[in-house]
């Protein structure tokens, strides 16, 4: 089954408990327009709600994963991101970031670059699996912004404080394998391989006790949160 939103830039399908979202705007490296901000929170809410999905992936068409926003379409003031989460603030549902409120596993399949914005998206993700073509690059510094989705919180995390601080300064991007290497990601497979090998590790997901797969995920992401962090990032 396969949801179409506004010229088809985010797409939806769901099947054998794990709901796929693609990010679809491929001549623009799957860059964040309004449209996109839009309907990607509700096709998230969507898998939240429905009790046939258990585990979320996002991915994006290829060639890119996410190119980050379309700076083209909303400017770089900050100006038409508000209410998005996108300017550091609680969006309308009162949560940070990217996503709306989930207690079911998000996983990211990074098919090719995730850069900036892009970079923050699979940021979000419980954790991320990523095709030998997989790039990520955190760009903030380069065009004078700060992040708005908690990437100086969930970047040291994921690789450490000063491999952070290294790629946020220089703007240099990091490779799959690099990335591997790091512990940003947990997988690094065969381009053709990607979404087959993530659903795979979705369906020993959902092959677990439901509630509790809930509760220890629910624990960590607490642990995570860094909710004072997250708030000095916005503030900046």
């Amino acid at each position: 089954m396969t949801t179409h939103g506004t010229a088809d830039v985010v797409l939806y399908e769901a099947s054998d408990g794990i709901a796929t979202i693609t990010l679809n705007r491929p001549e623009k490296r799957n860059a964040l327009n309004s449209e996109v901000l839009a309907l990607l929170p509700r096709l998230m809410q969507r898998a939240e709600a429905d009790d046939a999905v258990d585990v979320i992936i996002l991915t994006g068409a290829d060639p890119a994963f996410c190119a980050g926003l379309d700076l083209k379409q909303l400017g770089d003031s900050g100006d038409n991101l508000r209410g998005t989460g996108a300017d550091g603030q609680a969006n309308a549902t009162g949560v940070r970031g990217p996503f709306p409120a989930l207690t079911k596993p998000l996983i990211g399949a990074v098919n090719g670059v995730a850069i900036t914005g892009g970079f923050e998206l699979a940021l979000n993700c419980d954790f991320l699996i990523a095709s030998e073509h997989a790039k990520f690059g955190d760009t903030h510094s380069r065009v004078g912004v700060m992040p708005g989705w908690g990437l100086t919180v969930l970047l040291p995390q994921a690789i450490g404080v000063r491999r952070a601080r290294e790629m946020s300064l220089t703007g240099n991007f990091m490779g799959a394998e690099e990335a591997l290497a790091f512990g940003l990601v947990n997988h690094v497979v065969s381009h053709g391989d990607l979404l087959p090998f993530t659903r795979l590790i979705a369906s020993d997901i959902i092959g677990n006790e439901r509630d509790g797969v809930r509760r220890m995920l629910q624990t960590y992401r607490e642990y995570a949160a860094e909710t004072a962090a997250w708030e000095n990032e916005a503030a900046v």
